[in-house]
């Protein structure tokens, strides 16, 4: 996917001006811990269907000793997951999916990393809903920056995840053949 407009224009939000901490993502995103890849909301849009999010990228973030020792770079999965978290926050926000549904990864599509995202570094995130099948699918464009400058952007697409696999317990898993469990 060739580089696009920006999604929202840098004039139309304040970074500064949150519309959304983590504790209103929490109402709607189940991540937690390491896997929170959200800071705060600072731009809602039900009119345009869009939103802007953003990361603060912690020097002790998990991925940080091993990925890259002395050179650490946030990985690209991680970027695609804090887009897919914000794409998932819009979507349950408004309910675009008219169910008690959590969204779960579809898929992504045309996915391209265009600079990196390092310790210290704030992560904007803009996304751009393209369509949305209540129940089905909802489809969104994504783009992220760091100093305004385009990292990454793509396309992720997020289906319901039925609301009662949240309330069973996890199943155990079985240690691999030729391991001990711990």
């Amino acid at each position: 996917m060739p580089a696009r407009d920006v999604i929202v224009d840098f004039s139309e939000f304040d970074e500064n001006h949150i519309v959304a901490d983590i504790e209103e993502i929490r109402r709607y995103n189940p991540q937690r811990f390491e896997m929170e890849q959200l800071t705060a909301i600072v731009f809602q849009d039900e009119k345009r269907m869009g939103c802007v999010g953003y990361k603060d990228v912690r020097h002790d973030e998990f991925w940080v000793r091993g990925h890259m020792p002395g050179l650490p770079l946030m990985p690209g999965v991680l970027i695609c997951e804090a887009a897919a978290q914000l794409c998932s926050y819009y979507a349950l926000r408004y309910n675009l999916m008219r169910t008690d549904s959590m969204i779960g990864f579809g898929g992504m599509e045309d996915v391209r990393f265009r600079g990196v995202v390092r310790p210290g570094d704030r992560l904007i995130l803009m996304a751009g809903l393209l369509k949305v099948r209540p129940g089905a699918m909802v489809v969104a464009r994504f783009q992220g920056y760091v100093n305004r400058e385009l990292v990454a952007e793509g396309i992720a697409r997020g289906i319901p995840l039925p609301a009662d696999i949240m309330r069973k317990p996890p199943v155990k898993s079985e240690p691999l053949p030729g391991t001990r469990q711990a």
